[in-house]
């Protein structure tokens, strides 16, 4: 077992000058850009005594994230399931992991900073729209590390590719899993009736047309 610095580094070689150097303390163009194509990021956050790290999938239409300057983010908080670990977590403890990824692109945007909870009307309204309801808050991350992840661990996964896609049937509803889980006494509702509250929510956010 590895429990010691020493004996990890033992197991591999030095980080490359490039992997070091292409680390900065902003968003550079082609970041900024990443951000404005990426429809899905995923938050990495930690809470306090010794609660578990946790990371949590958050989608939009590409853009749905902003970058008012190259050291800010800010990451509309959409309707979920409200359990807000993600949020308790950064009230507890500010720091923040993000990844952005593009369907289609194999590199990753990894973005470390620290987070505050913005509810003014000057953040949540900038994300208002005909049609669109403005978040209840926003995540504003000061960015102190950001770098594009080499794509390896995408081509292994080959994720774009249309081979490795699940098959139709592969899997049972999340209902039904959850049924099996907790049982019918707790899951009441069918799947027609969940993708119904899915369409009701999104609607109420302006994308409705995101649920078949």
């Amino acid at each position: 077992m590895i429990d010691s610095l020493d004996a990890l580094r033992a197991l591999y070689p030095e980080a490359s000058a490039r992997s070091l150097a292409k680390q900065l303390d902003r968003l550079d163009e082609a970041m900024c850009r990443f951000v404005a194509h990426a429809p899905l990021c995923v938050v990495a956050s930690v809470g306090v005594g010794g609660a578990l790290a946790d990371a949590s999938p958050r989608g939009g239409l590409p853009g749905f994230v902003r970058v008012p300057d190259a050291r800010t983010l800010w990451i509309p908080d959409a309707t979920g399931n409200n359990r807000l670990d993600t949020l308790e977590n950064l009230l507890a403890d500010p720091r923040i992991g993000l990844l952005f990824l593009v369907p289609g692109v194999d590199e990753v945007l990894r973005v470390n900073g620290t987070a505050r909870l913005r509810d003014e009307d000057v953040f949540t309204q900038r994300f208002a729209a005909e049609g669109v309801k403005a978040p209840r808050l926003v995540i504003e991350v000061a960015v102190r590390e950001a770098y594009l992840h080499c794509p390896k661990a995408l081509l292994r996964a080959r994720l774009w590719s249309p081979e490795v896609r699940a098959a139709p049937g592969t899997f049972p509803s999340m209902n039904a899993m959850l049924r099996a889980q907790l049982g019918s006494a707790v899951i009441t509702e069918t799947d027609e009736q969940a993708r119904e509250r899915y369409r009701a929510q999104l609607a109420d956010e302006g994308l409705a047309h995101h649920v078949r």
